[in-house]
C-alpha cells in the first residue's frame, strides 16, 4: 500500500452517526488529477482511513471536503501504486460510476510509463518528500508560528535542530514530525571561559552633587558676554560710557528717595502727632499681619466653628475650590483664611463660608454687629447647614432640621432681607457656568438668596432676566458644599456624595465657581438684556 491503513472503516450518514456524506473536494494543482472537474453530485458515505504520516500530504491525490485521503499513490521502483479508499461499486461512493472516475484512471495509466532512477538515486527520490514547519519553539520555550527563515525538512529527518531547521513540529497537524533541539546522545558541557579576560568593577554610592550654582553662573556669564558683544556691534559702548555718570546719579537719587519716602507701618497707623520721632518697627502687630495677608491677594474666608473635624473638612473644601478656580477661571486666589467674626476684620474678603453646627451657641453680640456691618457694606456670607439629607425642604421651602433651627437663631439678631429660592432665571445660575441647581455633598437641599425686584410685566413670555443693583448679602444652603469640595493631599475626595450621581462633584465645584464669580463681579450678566437696545443705538 502507498500508505499505512487503520483497522476498520469510516461510515458517514448512517443512523448512528452525526456526520453527513462528504462531497468531493477540488483536486490539488500539483497532483496527478489537477485540472479535472469535480461534479457536485459525487459523495462519499464510507472509506478506508489512512494512518497519519508526515508524508501524507504528498501521497494524497484526492480527498473529500474534510481532507481525509480518498485516493493515495506513491512511485515505487519502476511503477506507481495507487489506492482508491472506496469500493468499486455504489455501496461506499458513487465516484466509480462517474465520468470523473474514468478520467482519473486514464491519468494513472499515463503515469505507468514513469521509470525511476536506479541505484543511489532511488533512495534519494524516496526521501525527496519534504514537510514544512508548522509550530516552532522560540528562545523562551513557547510554541509559535515559524519564522520566515525556517526551511522545510525531509520526511525522514532525524537529526537535531539547526539554524535553518529550528526545533518544533513539521508537517500536517494529524501526524507532525518533531525536531528536537538536542539529539539523544547530546550532553551539556560547562562553558569554557579560560580564554576570556574579565574585569571586575565596583560601584560606590556617592551623594548627588548640586550643580545649580555652576549652571546659573555659567548662564549669567554667557548672558553678559552676549550683551557685551551686542553692545560692541551696535556701537553702544561709547554711549554707555558717556551716560555712566548720569545713571549713577539717578540710581543714588532713587535709593535716597526710597529710603526717605517709605513710611513705617506704625507711623502710618497713627493720626496724632508724636512728641518724638517714632522708630520704624520691624515686628508688626498680629492684626497687621492678618491685614497684610488678607489684602495682598484675593482670598476666600471661612468661619472657625471650634469643631476640629468640621473645621478640617471646611478648610480642605475651600482649598479645593480655590484650586478649581485657578484651573478653570482667570482668578488665582490665595489660600483660604480662617476667621473669627468676633475678633477678625471681615471687610477684606468678598465671600465668607459659615458652616452651621446644630446646637452650637449663638455668636456674641460683637460678632453679630460685625457680621451685620459686613453684609450691609457689600460682603456676602454663605451659610451652610449641611443637613439636607436629614429632612428635605417642605412644600413651601421651609425646613425644620436642627441645623436650620440653629441658623434661624443666629439670623434672628441680623437685619436680613426677604429671601427666596434661587430661580432658573436668577443671575447666579449663569455667572460662569449655566446651572439648573446647586448640588453639594447632597443634592436635595434648596439654595436661598435675597429676593430680587420683579419686573412690571411678570407674566410676559418674553420677560428678561431678573436683576437688581447689588449682590445678595446672604446665601443659605443645606447641601454641604465644603464636603463636596474637600480633597485629600493625593487628590482623592475626602467624603462620599449622596446620592452619588456620576457628575455630582463636578457640578458642586461649578456651583462654587458661580457663587464666587457672583460675589466678585455682581449681576453683570443681567445687563445682557439691554444688548439688543445697545446694538440698535450703535447702528443708528
Amino acid at each position: 500500500m502507498p500508505v499505512k491503513l487503520r483497522r476498520g472503516g469510516r461510515s458517514l450518514g448512517g443512523t448512528l452517526t452525526w456526520e453527513k456524506p462528504q462531497p468531493l473536494a477540488a483536486f490539488a494543482s500539483d497532483g496527478p488529477f489537477a485540472g479535472l472537474p469535480v461534479p457536485k453530485e459525487i459523495s462519499v458515505t464510507r472509506q478506508v482511513l489512512a494512518d497519519p504520516d508526515p508524508a501524507m500530504a504528498s501521497r494524497s491525490w484526492a480527498s473529500p471536503a474534510d481532507g481525509t485521503p480518498l485516493v493515495t499513490g506513491e512511485h515505487r521502483n519502476k511503477g506507481v501504486i495507487a489506492l482508491f479508499h472506496v469500493s468499486a461499486d455504489m455501496r461506499w461512493s458513487n465516484l466509480p460510476l462517474s465520468g470523473t472516475f474514468v478520467e482519473m484512471l486514464r491519468r494513472v495509466v499515463d503515469m505507468s510509463g514513469y521509470t525511476a532512477k536506479e541505484g543511489a538515486d532511488v533512495a534519494a527520490d524516496a526521501t525527496a518528500h519534504t514537510v514544512a514547519p508548522v509550530r516552532i519553539l522560540d528562545g523562551f520555550g513557547a510554541l509559535g508560528p515559524p519564522p520566515s527563515t525556517a526551511k522545510p525538512i525531509h520526511a525522514d529527518y532525524r537529526d537535531r535542530a539547526t539554524l535553518d531547521h529550528p526545533p518544533g513540529f513539521y508537517g500536517p497537524a494529524e501526524g507532525p514530525l518533531a525536531v528536537n533541539a538536542l539529539a539523544a546522545a547530546d550532553r551539556l558541557a560547562p562553558l569554557d571561559t579560560s580564554a576570556l579576560t574579565a574585569r571586575r568593577a565596583t560601584y560606590t554610592n556617592s551623594e548627588p552633587r548640586d550643580l545649580r550654582g555652576i549652571l546659573l553662573s555659567t548662564a549669567l556669564i554667557l548672558f553678559l558676554a552676549d550683551a557685551i558683544i551686542v553692545a560692541v556691534l551696535g556701537g553702544g559702548v561709547a554711549a554707555l560710557l558717556r551716560r555712566r555718570s548720569a545713571a549713577a546719579a539717578v540710581a543714588i537719587a532713587f535709593a535716597v528717595s526710597t529710603i526717605v519716602t517709605v513710611p513705617s507701618p506704625v507711623l502710618a497707623q497713627s493720626t496724632k502727632p508724636a512728641a518724638k520721632p517714632a522708630t520704624p518697627s520691624t515686628n508688626p502687630k498680629p492684626n497687621d499681619d492678618f491685614a497684610i495677608k488678607a489684602v495682598a491677594q484675593t482670598r476666600l474666608a471661612y468661619v472657625v466653628t471650634g469643631n476640629a473635624d468640621v473645621d478640617s473638612i471646611v478648610k480642605a473644601g475651600m482649598s479645593g475650590l480655590t484650586l478649581f478656580l485657578a484651573q478653570r477661571t482667570a482668578l488665582e486666589a490665595g489660600e483660604p483664611v480662617a476667621v473669627d467674626p468676633a475678633k477678625d476684620e471681615l471687610a477684606f474678603f468678598p465671600l465668607i463660608y459659615w458652616p452651621v453646627i446644630s446646637g452650637s451657641a449663638k455668636p456674641s453680640q460683637d460678632a453679630i454687629n460685625k457680621l451685620d456691618a459686613y453684609m450691609k457694606q457689600g460682603g456676602t456670607v454663605l451659610f451652610d447647614t449641611r443637613d439636607a439629607i436629614e429632612a428635605p425642604a417642605g412644600p413651601g421651602g421651609e425646613s425644620q432640621t436642627p441645623g436650620m433651627l440653629t441658623l434661624r437663631d443666629i439670623l434672628s439678631s441680623l437685619d436680613i432681607p426677604e429671601l427666596e429660592p434661587v430661580t432658573r432665571e436668577h443671575v447666579l445660575t449663569k455667572t460662569f457656568y449655566l446651572l439648573r441647581d446647586f448640588p453639594g455633598r447632597f443634592s436635595s437641599g434648596q439654595t436661598w438668596v435675597e429676593t430680587l425686584p420683579r419686573n412690571e410685566d411678570e407674566d410676559s413670555a418674553e420677560r428678561p432676566v431678573r436683576g437688581g443693583d447689588g449682590v445678595s448679602p446672604i446665601i443659605i444652603t443645606s447641601n454641604d458644599f465644603a464636603g463636596a469640595w474637600a480633597m485629600r493631599p493625593d487628590g482623592q475626595p475626602m467624603l462620599p456624595l449622596t446620592p452619588g450621581e456620576p457628575r455630582q462633584r463636578e457640578f458642586a465645584f461649578r456651583a462654587g465657581v458661580n457663587i464666587v464669580m457672583y460675589t466678585l463681579t455682581g449681576n453683570y450678566k443681567a445687563d445682557q438684556v439691554h444688548a439688543p437696545a445697545l446694538i440698535e443705538r450703535l447702528g443708528q
